[in-house]
């Protein structure tokens, strides 16, 4: 019997845009189904009691949630094609270490740069970049974070990428003027089918964030 693959989803989560593209490194045929989040479904409800958040991964009938959790099952279980975490265990720890990095910090940061005014953006801006620059020393002059191969720590950044326009028009700031290595980081991802067939357009996503930003300045 084939395996039943559901994604609920949403097409500008840059956590949803993981999921999907491991699903696309890994060659597994899935059913997209899109959440509208300010109607969620009972079906995400029901999988995602805890947090009844996106993306939630059902695999025959199963759930699993949270982005990293859902990538780390994708790779324990269709192990046969590019593995996405490294074999050996300390690597494995430094990948996760990174990639919560990334969760804990780029996203929350990340969104203080449209959310935010004055003095405030201002030392947001600053702390944006800080993360970054944290991100290329960690990088080095490597190809990809783990070496010669995309994998863990790539694929939890390169979603952000569909952000950066926002990011940069309303923090008023270049990402590439900043951190060089970043943007030729993300132009080598996007060579790769899985990354390029799964972001979606900045300025779809840009336009996104505006009507998001006016209603979180009127409230």
């Amino acid at each position: 019997m084939a395996d039943e693959v559901i994604l609920l989803d949403f097409w500008a989560s840059m956590f949803g845009m993981r999921v999907r593209i491991a699903l696309a490194e890994k060659g597994i045929k899935y059913e997209y189904r899109e959440e509208d989040l300010r109607n969620k479904s009972q079906l995400l409800l029901q999988m995602n009691p805890v947090h009844k958040k996106i993306p939630v991964l059902l695999h025959n009938g199963k759930p699993i949630c949270e982005s990293l959790i859902i990538v780390q099952y994708i790779d324990e279980v269709w192990k046969g094609k590019a593995p996405l975490l490294p074999s050996d265990p300390y690597q494995r720890a430094q990948a996760r270490f990174w990639a919560d990095f990334v969760d804990k910090k780029v996203y929350d940061v990340g969104r203080k740069t449209w959310t935010t005014k004055g003095e405030e953006r201002e030392a947001t801006k600053k702390e944006f970049i800080d993360v970054l620059k944290l991100l290329e020393g960690e990088l080095g002059d490597k190809q990809y974070f783990g070496g010669a191969d995309f994998g863990f720590v790539d694929l939890s950044l390169i979603p952000f990428y569909s952000w950066f326009h926002a990011y940069e028009t309303f923090g008023e700031f270049s990402i590439e003027g900043e951190c060089p290595k970043i943007i030729a980081w993300v132009k080598r991802c996007l060579q790769k089918k899985s990354v390029s067939e799964t972001l979606p357009d900045s300025k779809k996503v840009y336009d996104f964030v505006s009507e998001m930003r006016k209603k979180i300045v009127a409230e």
